[in-house]
C-alpha cells in the first residue's frame, strides 16, 4: 500500500492545508476565478470553505486538481 501513495501528490496533505496553499498561492480572489463556487467569492473563510468542500465532492475534486496543476508547474 505504502507504494501505491509514493506517487500520490495529494498524500498526506489535508483538506485544511491545500486549501491553505492555494490562498497564500492565489488569494480569495483568484481562487474564486479558478473554481467558480461562492464558499469563496461571498465573504469567504477557511472554516466555511472547508465545510463546503467537504460535504460536495465535485468541489472538493476541483481544488484537488487546481492544488496538483500549481505543484507540476
Amino acid at each position: 500500500m505504502h507504494s501505491e501513495q509514493q506517487n500520490n501528490p495529494l498524500h498526506g496533505q489535508t483538506l485544511e492545508m491545500i486549501l491553505n496553499h492555494l490562498i497564500k498561492y492565489y488569494g480569495w480572489e483568484n481562487l474564486a476565478y479558478h473554481i467558480d463556487i461562492n464558499c469563496f467569492k461571498k465573504d469567504p473563510s477557511i472554516k466555511s470553505s472547508l465545510k463546503f468542500l467537504r460535504a460536495t465532492p465535485w468541489a472538493r475534486k476541483k481544488v484537488e486538481d487546481l492544488y496538483i496543476s500549481i505543484l507540476e508547474m
